[in-house]
């Protein structure tokens, strides 16, 4: 099988995140609504560990699907190897939107680059040899194709989506 492609993942990235959200802020975040509507805000988000980037799609997509007013800049992309307490995105938009986010956004990233990292020390110990790194179909359920994206950014194969 050849390996998942972000482009190939638009819809699922998608209905990831319309999933999440639903699950995550339901009808509403009654703690964002202390905040003043009109009130801006910026958050610079950074790693505590050494880490392979993966989800900034995710990440992106939960700023669009709750306000299309957040601006997500980023300092990294996906397959960058990332250094303890680098910045990796800034934020700027409504506090509300940005703290109703915050959970969503940094769930997809940090999942996703968990299995890029780990990923990528395996395929750092099998380079030069003719072994590989494959993924597996065990993965958290309503997130296959995100998990086995991570683990061709870590610098993994995938073997295939079903039975």
């Amino acid at each position: 099988m050849p390996n998942l492609r972000l482009a190939d993942l638009t819809a699922e990235i998608e209905a990831n995140v319309r999933r999440a959200l639903l699950e995550d802020v339901g009808s509403g975040d009654i703690t964002a609504q202390l905040i003043p509507a009109e009130r801006l805000a910026k958050a610079t988000i950074i790693t505590r560990d050494d880490c392979v980037i993966s989800g900034t799609a995710w990440v992106d997509a939960v700023f669009r699907q709750l306000d299309p007013r957040v601006a997500v800049h980023w300092q990294v992309k996906d397959g960058d190897r990332a250094t303890a307490n680098q910045a990796l995105f800034h934020l700027e938009g409504p506090a509300r939107s940005l703290l109703t986010g915050e959970r969503s956004a940094l769930n997809f990233l940090q999942l996703l680059s968990g299995v890029a990292t780990k990923a990528a020390q395996y395929a750092d110990v099998v380079a030069g040899t003719r072994a590989q790194v494959v993924d597996t179909r065990k993965t958290l359920p309503g997130l296959r194709l995100a998990q086995k994206y991570a683990v061709t950014v870590g610098g993994g194969e995938n073997q295939r989506i079903g039975l």
